[in-house]
């Protein structure tokens, strides 16, 4: 079967609404408000968790859905997919259009030699239950700017585009975990990063799993509700600690 192809449609009733389509080559398509679109392997939808944000603030239905699953399934992810995710996160904005982020994919189903050495820099509590992940993408990013400079926007700019890139990636029905539970030094040691290279994340990204394989804590936590600090403990209106 032919890998799945996403696109946004025209908004109807102020939302915009992804449409899936079984070809290689993305179309536009419009959907009613609370269908749901139609996805090539409905086993796998029915593997999806949907942990809607409970916001104070209605806000687009793209942030309020991408959470942070830790179920994933052995099913390899589409080379159209991962491209799409990385192209998404190409595009992410930075100081001066300095671009200082750079991305290291580790695909299990293409080189498992590589991905293992990855994998194996994840603290243990992490490679538990990625055991089953297909993909690993770290998240590094340029330190100094072109003048030698240190570039202060570097970490944000890579936040940036790795935000881009799980937002893509729930956009296409994949499940995507950003972690800072690993071994940094390792991961620059095993993989030769330049010395004005930071690692600052790692990324697993692949298909929905069955939350009843977890082991019970994190069964409890998948299915768990999400939560935030409130609004008002986080931004503030013309002064530290003010009411906005």
């Amino acid at each position: 079967m032919n890998p799945v192809a996403v696109s946004f449609g025209k908004p109807r009733g102020n939302k915009l609404t992804a449409c899936w389509s079984a070809r290689a080559e993305p179309r536009l398509c419009y959907v009613t408000p609370g269908d749901r679109p139609a996805i090539m392997n409905f086993d796998r939808e029915k593997r999806m968790t949907n942990k809607p944000a409970p916001t104070e603030v209605a806000i687009h239905e793209l942030i309020a859905g991408r959470w942070s699953p830790r179920a994933y399934s052995s099913e390899p992810v589409s080379r159209e997919h991962l491209r799409s995710v990385l192209e998404a996160a190409r595009w992410a904005p930075s100081a001066y259009n300095a671009q200082p982020w750079r991305f290291l994919v580790f695909d299990r189903s293409v080189d498992e030699v590589s991905f293992k050495q990855a994998f194996a820099t994840l603290v243990p509590f992490n490679q538990g239950w990625n055991s089953r992940a297909p993909v690993l993408i770290a998240v590094t990013t340029h330190t100094l700017t072109n003048k030698g400079e240190v570039n202060r926007c570097a970490a944000y700019d890579a936040g940036s585009a790795a935000m881009a890139l799980v937002l893509q990636a729930h956009a296409l029905g994949l499940a995507a975990h950003q972690m800072s539970g690993f071994d940094p030094n390792a991961f620059r040691t095993t993989f030769a990063l330049p010395n004005d290279v930071d690692v600052i994340a790692i990324i697993s990204l692949g298909h929905y799993g069955e939350v009843d394989k977890l082991d019970p804590v994190l069964r409890e936590r998948e299915k768990s509700v999400r939560q935030r600090l409130p609004l008002a403990d986080v931004a503030y209106g013309g002064g530290w600690k003010k009411a906005l």
